[in-house]
C-alpha cells in the first residue's frame, strides 16, 4: 500500500481534530457559527517564517471566547501548537493564520439552547493576503465614508471579533459603486469607527489619532501606537468626527492582513492644502509603514516556525527590539 501524501501548498487546516488541505476544510451546515453567526475568531500573520505578536492575538482570542461564552476543546498551549503546525505543514513563509471557535451543532435537533451545542476549534494557514493590495498601497488607497452607520456596540461588541459584517459589506458595495477601494463607517452619532477588517488613523501635525469607540482593539493598531512613541509622534486614542478625517494631513489604515496601509483620499471632497490633496501617501504614513516592516525583519515580537519538524513547530519568541 502506498501512503497518500497530502498537498498543503495552498494552505493547511485543522478541523474536527485532524489536519487537512485547506480545500478539504468544512463545517456542517447546521453549525450555529454558520446559521446564526455564533462564532468568534482571530487572525495572526506569519512574515518571513515568524508569527507576529502571536501571544497578543491569543490574548484577544481568549477575551472574545469569554465574551461570547464559547469553550473550545483546546487549551491555549494546544492552540498555539495547532496554529504553528498548520503553518509548518503548508510551508508558507508569508501566511494569513486564523483561529476560530463556532458554537457547533445542537445535540438536540431544533434546540435553541446554546448549552446544547458542542463548541469547536478550527484553525488554518493560507497564503498571505492584503486587505488593500500592495499596488493600491503604493499610490495610496481611496477611502469612502459609508452612508450607513456601524452596528451599535450595544448590540454587537466590536472589541470581540465576529463575522457580523452586514454593515461592512454594505459599505464596501457603496465604496466600489463610487470607484473607491474600501470604506470606513461612522456610528449613529457621527463618530468615526473602523472599516471592514481594519482600524483607521488620521495625522494632524505631530498627532496620530485613532477612534476610541466602535472599533476593534487592533493588534496592528497597538503596534502603530508603539511606533509613534519611537518616532517622537503623539499617538492618541480619542473621539474622532468625520471632520478629523476630512481635515487631516494624512490618513492611513492598519490591519493584520496588510500592516500599515496609507490612504490618499477620503470621501469625495477636496481636502485643501495638505499632502492628501496631491492624491499621494503622506510622509508620516510612509515613515510608520517603513519602520513597521523594518522591525518585522529584525524579529520584533516574532515567534519562529520550525518548518523542519511539524511535530514540534514552534521555536523561540522574540520580544520588542
Amino acid at each position: 500500500m502506498f501512503e497518500v501524501v497530502q498537498d498543503y501548498s495552498k494552505g493547511a487546516a485543522y478541523v474536527n481534530g485532524a489536519y487537512v488541505p485547506m480545500s478539504e476544510a468544512k463545517i456542517p451546515v447546521g453549525d450555529w457559527g454558520f446559521v446564526h453567526s455564533d462564532v468568534t475568531y482571530d487572525v495572526v500573520h506569519v512574515w518571513d517564517g515568524m508569527f507576529f505578536r502571536l501571544e497578543d492575538h491569543l490574548d484577544r482570542f481568549h477575551r472574545s471566547l469569554e465574551g461570547y461564552r464559547l469553550r473550545p476543546p483546546a487549551t491555549r498551549e494546544q492552540m498555539r501548537e495547532i496554529l504553528a503546525r498548520c503553518v509548518a505543514l503548508s510551508g508558507l513563509r508569508e501566511a494569513f493564520v486564523a483561529m476560530i471557535s463556532t458554537r457547533g451543532v445542537p445535540r438536540v435537533y431544533g434546540s435553541r439552547r446554546p448549552s446544547d451545542c458542542d463548541n469547536t476549534f478550527i484553525a488554518y494557514a493560507c497564503p498571505w493576503v492584503d486587505v488593500i493590495s500592495k499596488a493600491v498601497q503604493e499610490k495610496g488607497a481611496h477611502l469612502w465614508v459609508a452612508s450607513m452607520p456601524r452596528v451599535s456596540p450595544l448590540s454587537v461588541d466590536p472589541t470581540f471579533k465576529n463575522y457580523s459584517w452586514r454593515d461592512f459589506v454594505r459599505g464596501l458595495h457603496e465604496a466600489h459603486d463610487h470607484g473607491y477601494e474600501t470604506a470606513v463607517l461612522l456610528d449613529s452619532a457621527g463618530f468615526v469607527t473602523e472599516g471592514s477588517g481594519f482600524n483607521v488613523f488620521a495625522v494632524k501635525g505631530n498627532v496620530v489619532m485613532t477612534p476610541d469607540r466602535g472599533a476593534l482593539e487592533g493588534v496592528t493598531r497597538r503596534s502603530v501606537l508603539d511606533l509613534c512613541d519611537e518616532l517622537g509622534l503623539e499617538g492618541k486614542i480619542m473621539p474622532m468626527r468625520i471632520e478629523d478625517l476630512m481635515e487631516a494631513d494624512e490618513v492611513f489604515c492598519s490591519t493584520t492582513a496588510g500592516g500599515v496601509m496609507p490612504c490618499a483620499r477620503v470621501g469625495n471632497a477636496t481636502l485643501g492644502d495638505n499632502i492628501m490633496a496631491n492624491d499621494r501617501p503622506g510622509p508620516i504614513s510612509l515613515k510608520i509603514k517603513a519602520l513597521y516592516w523594518q522591525k518585522h525583519k529584525e524579529g520584533w515580537h516574532g515567534t519562529a516556525v520550525n518548518y523542519a519538524d511539524p511535530e514540534h513547530p514552534l521555536m523561540a519568541v522574540k520580544t520588542a527590539a
